[in-house]
């Protein structure tokens, strides 16, 4: 499987790898910035502890669904 990984992006042109790259690195970003505005005890918006976790879930399930779209894209 990682085989297979692996010959599917020698397999892209320069722009295809950067654009999987800029992928990965964006979806990095939003599950640690969604995992941040949850833990973080003093949040420097004034926002109740409710609404600062539902926006860290809104942000790791963008997170998710920019990941399953990079392997979906990977895969072709």
């Amino acid at each position: 499987m990682l085989n297979n990984i692996l010959s599917n992006i020698r397999k892209k042109s320069l722009k295809e790898r950067f654009l999987l790259v800029l992928g990965i690195l964006f979806f990095l970003i939003y599950l640690v910035l969604g995992l941040f505005i949850i833990f973080m005890k003093n949040f420097p918006l004034d926002m109740s502890p409710a609404y600062r976790i539902a926006f860290g879930i809104l942000l790791i399930a963008y997170a998710s669904f920019r990941f399953f779209r990079i392997i979906n894209d990977n895969n072709n």
